[in-house]
C-alpha cells in the first residue's frame, strides 16, 4: 500500500497548490458561478476536472517525452490553446453589455443546456493551456516510481479529478452566493471586460510564446 500512497501524496499536494493558483480556469468558473447559477458553476467545476483527468492520462502515457521528441507537438498545442483563450476572452468581453438573459442564451438559469455548455467550456479553458500539460508531467516524473501498477495507474487520475473538481467546486460555491451575484449585475459590464480581458491576455502569451519559439 505504501508504494501507492507515497507518491500519490507527493503528487496530490503539488496538485493542490497548482489547482489554487490563479489563472484562466478560475476566472472561467468565477465567471460562470456569478453569471449563471450554482449548477452551473458546479457543471463546470466538473468540467475542469475533467480536464484535469485528460492531462493525467495523458502524462501516464509520456506527454512530456512527446513534446521533447517532436517539438512542434508543443507548439502546435500552444497555437491552439492560446487561440482557445483569445477566443473565449473576445466573447465574454463583446456580450459584457448584453443582459444577463441574452448572456445565457435565453436558458432559465441552471438548465440543462447550460449546464451542459459549462461542463464542455470548463473542460476546453482546462485543456487549451499546455502549460499545464508540462507540469502535469514534470510532476508525475518527479513522483512516479519508474514502474507504474495497474493500481496506482487508476488511483492518478482519480485523485487528480477529485483535487481539480473539488476546488472548483469550492469556487462556484463561494461565488454563487447572493452578495458576489448582486455585486456582478450592479457592475457586469466592468467584471466581463476585466474577464474577457484576463482570457484574451493569456492566450496572447501563449501566442506570443510561439512566435518567440
Amino acid at each position: 500500500m505504501s508504494d501507492i500512497t507515497v507518491p500519490l501524496l507527493g503528487i496530490a499536494g503539488a496538485m493542490i497548490v497548482g489547482a489554487m493558483s490563479p489563472g484562466p480556469s478560475f476566472v472561467m468558473v468565477a465567471r460562470t458561478a456569478v453569471s449563471s447559477s450554482r449548477g452551473d458553476g458546479l457543471a463546470a467545476a466538473l468540467g475542469m476536472g475533467a480536464g484535469g483527468v485528460v492531462f493525467a492520462i495523458a502524462a501516464l502515457v509520456g506527454l512530456q517525452a512527446a513534446f521533447l521528441a517532436v517539438p512542434a507537438l508543443y507548439l502546435a498545442v500552444k497555437l491552439l490553446g492560446g487561440a482557445y483563450l483569445v477566443y473565449l476572452g473576445i466573447r465574454i468581453w463583446r456580450g459584457a453589455r448584453e443582459p444577463l438573459a441574452a448572456v445565457q442564451d435565453e436558458r432559465p438559469a441552471g438548465g440543462p443546456g447550460n449546464a451542459h455548455r459549462a461542463f464542455l467550456v470548463g473542460m476546453g479553458t482546462q485543456i487549451s493551456n499546455p502549460k499545464t500539460a508540462v507540469v502535469y508531467a514534470s510532476i508525475f516524473a518527479a513522483f512516479l516510481p519508474r514502474e507504474v501498477t495497474l493500481a496506482l495507474a487508476l488511483a492518478v487520475p482519480a485523485v487528480i479529478f477529485c483535487i481539480e473538481t473539488g476546488w472548483y467546486a469550492i469556487v462556484a460555491l463561494a461565488l454563487s452566493s447572493a452578495a458576489p451575484r448582486s455585486a456582478y449585475l450592479r457592475y457586469k459590464a466592468w467584471i466581463d471586460r476585466a474577464a474577457g480581458g484576463v482570457m484574451a491576455l493569456l492566450g496572447l502569451k501563449l501566442l506570443s510564446g510561439v512566435r518567440g519559439s
